[in-house]
């Protein structure tokens, strides 16, 4: 069974950072397309950074220069690095994988960026 597991949100001030990470079990994150996404309350989720399998990676221009996605083969885990981080960046962060065609998502982990 394939599961990915968020860890890392929290409550931070403005400027801050935090460091999400999601694991994957049954599913080698290393050959797959991953991505980061978020949803804030009454809004439609969007992608926040994502990555092919060939390792080239997509920003939403909301955070470009802030955030940083990257993957660790060891630890089987798509990790994002969040400096910077504004109030308006306040959502539930979600992880995802896509492996051959099959589509995976985590639950999500809540960040919340005081001002």
């Amino acid at each position: 069974q394939v599961q990915l597991v968020e860890s890392g949100g929290g409550l931070v001030q403005a400027g801050g950072s935090l460091r999400l990470s999601c694991v994957g079990s049954g599913i080698l994150l290393r050959d797959a397309a991953l991505g980061w996404y978020r949803q804030a309350p009454g809004k439609e989720r969007e992608a926040v950074a994502e990555m092919s399998n060939g390792g080239a990676t997509y920003y939403a221009d909301s955070v470009k220069g802030r955030f940083t996605l990257f993957r660790d083969n060891v630890e089987n885990t798509v990790n994002l690095q969040m400096n910077g981080l504004k109030p308006e960046d306040t959502a539930v962060y979600m992880c995802h994988a896509n492996k051959w065609g099959s589509f995976y998502w985590g639950r999500g982990t809540q960040v919340t960026v005081s001002s």
